[in-house]
């Protein structure tokens, strides 16, 4: 038996390489299919099977291709229905892998269709359990992404009964393997380990202790954020099917000319630029976005367009590859190319620039006592609730597409995350929707908050 995660940091996602005696399965995959494949070829093995353990919302999943491409038969738990040909797997279904048993054990919860995949050994025994986003370590599926169809109370309640009766009734020895690790919107506080057990999960995970159903319910759907409006439109292209990986990444690696690239934005095409901020700062074409591959850039790609827009890349040398395929992840199939040497060749060609004014901490903290000038913090509620600057306003990034327009254009806006990523993509959003008084700040909150300010936070507010 040979299992190895593939775990994929800025989506937190992990995705599964399951093996014996030359067959091998696939749990959760990404859409580029290929490292799969790669995979399995240095092991000598074929895949047999492709595993969803359900409609992936924060990804588009690499099952479609993979399948086509290798022969292997994709397996859905019960209750699924799709555009595709998949085989809809029963509850307690067995299937043979070598000489290991996958048995389905249908869980729903996070979506109806929720399955795990329960690998038993050689002589039958429970090894490992596959739990999509029904299980975490130390959380449980979000319980809301089917509005209209089921409300999260429901799907709630199904969950209760999923947790107790299929998973908790394992044997403590078997290791979780859950489809995310800290960092995804699919939980609401998911542990930084991205894996465990049985037993470590009934001692730690909150979800998992005595409680009635009731309860339960009223603990799992109190504070849960907002689903980004991707994750509809994802779960729409998995259930649905959507055009080939190799075809989407072939059109993306189209190399630009100058005078393409600008025909793409005058017919309509967003410019992303994907380089660093401390480097897009000080120079790139009017009109881009930032969102630096240093980060969550797919997700926050994803989060602050629509995944239908027509897109034009910029990026540094040798890193345009890579910004095409992770914005497919997530279901961006109308990428028109990238500007043939970068930004440099834009300079060389003495086009018009912009910038992004940053400060550090010592002009801040002047900046900040006057009052004409307004500070936005592009944090998370979660995080402006624990503390917060008394005088800023909370502009979320993952909102901030909605919200800008209650922004003066006229004033002057000095903006922080946490640490500096989130602040200038909002402030390179900002700017290509005409807000040219804007300023980034250096260090971000981390840094802010040991200035001589005034602060407070949820429960300073609250007692006032």
């Amino acid at each position: 038996m040979y299992i190895e995660q593939l775990y994929t940091n800025c989506l937190a996602q992990a995705a599964y390489y399951i093996e014996s005696d030359g067959e091998a399965a696939i749990v959760d995959p990404l859409r580029d299919y290929d490292r799969y494949i790669k995979l399995a070829h240095s092991r000598k093995a074929h895949i047999k099977y492709v595993f969803e353990t359900h409609f992936h919302a924060d990804f588009v999943s690499g099952h479609i291709d993979l399948a086509n491409k290798t022969g292997a038969k994709i397996i859905y738990g019960p209750t699924t229905q799709t555009s595709y040909p998949v085989h809809v797997a029963t509850h307690g279904e067995k299937l043979q892998l070598g000489k290991l048993t996958i048995e389905v054990l249908h869980t729903p919860g996070h979506t109806p269709e929720s399955s795990c995949f329960l690998v038993r050994d050689e002589a039958g025994k429970p090894h490992a359990v596959f739990t999509g986003d029904t299980l975490f370590v130390g959380d449980v599926g979000r319980p809301d992404l089917l509005d209209g169809i089921m409300t999260k109370e429901e799907l709630a309640g199904m969950m209760y009964d999923s947790l107790r009766t299929q998973l908790m009734t394992l044997p403590d020895e078997v290791i979780v393997y859950p489809a995310h690790g800290a960092g995804s919107a699919c939980g609401k506080n998911i542990g930084k380990e991205t894996q465990s057990t049985i037993g470590e999960q009934k001692q730690k995970n909150y979800a998992l202790q005595p409680m009635s159903k009731e309860v339960f319910i009223q603990t799992i759907t109190e504070g849960i954020q907002p689903a980004p409006a991707y994750f509809f439109k994802d779960a729409k292209l998995n259930k649905q099917g959507y055009a080939s990986f190799d075809e989407v990444a072939k059109t993306g690696n189209t190399a630009l000319s100058i005078l393409d690239f600008e025909a793409e934005v005058k017919s309509g095409a967003l410019i992303v630029d994907t380089r660093n901020p401390d480097d897009f700062e000080v120079g790139f074409i009017p009109g881009s976005l930032n969102i630096g591959l240093n980060g969550q850039y797919a997700i926050w790609a994803a989060t602050i367009l629509d995944i239908h827009d027509r897109i034009v890349l910029v990026t540094d040398n040798g890193k345009e590859e890579e910004s095409i395929e992770r914005l497919t992840r997530v279901g961006f199939d109308s990428i028109s190319g990238y500007l043939n040497g970068g930004f440099q060749s834009w300079q060389s060609a003495d086009k018009r620039t912009d910038m992004v004014i940053s400060i550090d901490m010592e002009e801040f903290e002047l900046d900040a006592k006057h009052t004409d000038i307004d500070i936005l913090d592009v944090r998370k509620p979660s995080e402006w609730n624990t503390r917060h600057l008394k005088r800023a306003q909370l502009y979320s990034l993952d909102t901030l597409a909605k919200t800008y327009t209650q922004l003066d254009k006229d004033k002057e806006y000095l903006i922080h995350c946490a640490g500096g990523y989130r602040s200038m993509i909002a402030a390179s959003f900002l700017k290509t929707k005409g807000f040219q008084r804007v300023k980034n700040v250096y260090g971000g909150f981390a840094a802010i908050q040991n200035l001589s300010l005034e602060f407070e936070s949820a429960t300073t507010q609250k007692s006032e």
